[in-house]
């Protein structure tokens, strides 16, 4: 059942932001891992072991510090209220437009 306040259903959790935020770093961390490997590869002629050794502290800097940040960011934005609830204000918009035009003819049909 819905709360008529909408402040509690619509926003998340903070465990729900946290799980996001490590879903999505796996699989952007990966691709940093697959990138940096490339580039590595591509333009170093170090050892495959030294290439394997660096990639994987860039991408373990990158896991920890971009999920912090990710967490941060979506915190962030469940806190913002702006845009979650434009539907709902489109709907209120219309039917104070149609009262507006019903009071309107009823006005007129009076007279």
């Amino acid at each position: 059942m819905k709360s008529s306040n909408h402040r509690n259903f619509d926003k998340d959790s903070p465990s729900r932001s946290i799980l996001k935020a490590i879903s999505w770093r796996f699989i952007a961390s990966g691709s940093t891992f697959i990138i940096s490997f490339t580039i590595f590869t591509q333009t170093t002629e170090t050892a495959f072991k030294e290439i394997i050794g660096a990639v994987s502290m860039i991408t373990a800097v990158d896991i920890i510090s971009k999920l912090i940040l990710y967490y941060l960011h979506e915190r962030l934005w469940t806190n913002i209220v702006w845009g979650k609830y434009w539907r709902r204000q489109a709907a209120k918009r219309r039917v104070r437009r149609i009262n507006k035009i019903r009071k309107h003819r009823n006005e007129n049909t009076m007279d």
